[in-house]
């Protein structure tokens, strides 16, 4: 009678179990960004043409101006998506030789993919 018991508790709460939450454990898609290559080699040209006189703008490398900042350490001072709003309202620094400049949505977009493409993470 207890065997009997025992095993109509055990196949009760086998129905029980804990469900995963997680949509990838359930089978669900995840989407992952897949990043723009073009729009990222777009704005290292405008970079290299616009912005190289002052600023280190690739991977590596010191800025011309020392003061310049590196566009590769950008994300560890600011969002890098909130940086497209100053680049449409232009930059408005205390630093004289900082240049005004307009440039297009496109040019704002490729700038912001080719500048997450090259940050680097903070080692703290």
């Amino acid at each position: 009678m207890n065997y009997l018991v025992a095993l109509t508790l055990l196949i009760g709460l086998s129905g029980c179990a804990v469900q995963p939450t997680d949509p990838v454990a359930q089978g669900a898609w995840v989407e992952v960004p897949v990043p723009n290559v073009a729009a990222q080699q777009r704005g290292a040209a405008y970079a290299s043409a616009n912005c190289a006189g002052c600023h280190a703008v690739g991977p590596t490398g010191d800025s011309p101006l020392a003061a310049a900042p590196h566009f590769r350490a950008l994300g560890l001072r600011y969002r890098v998506d909130d940086l497209a709003e100053s680049f449409a309202e232009g930059i408005d620094t205390a630093h004289a030789a900082m240049p005004e400049f307009i440039m297009s949505p496109e040019e704002n977009s490729d700038l912001v993919a080719y500048l997450k493409s090259i940050q680097v993470r903070s080692t703290r």
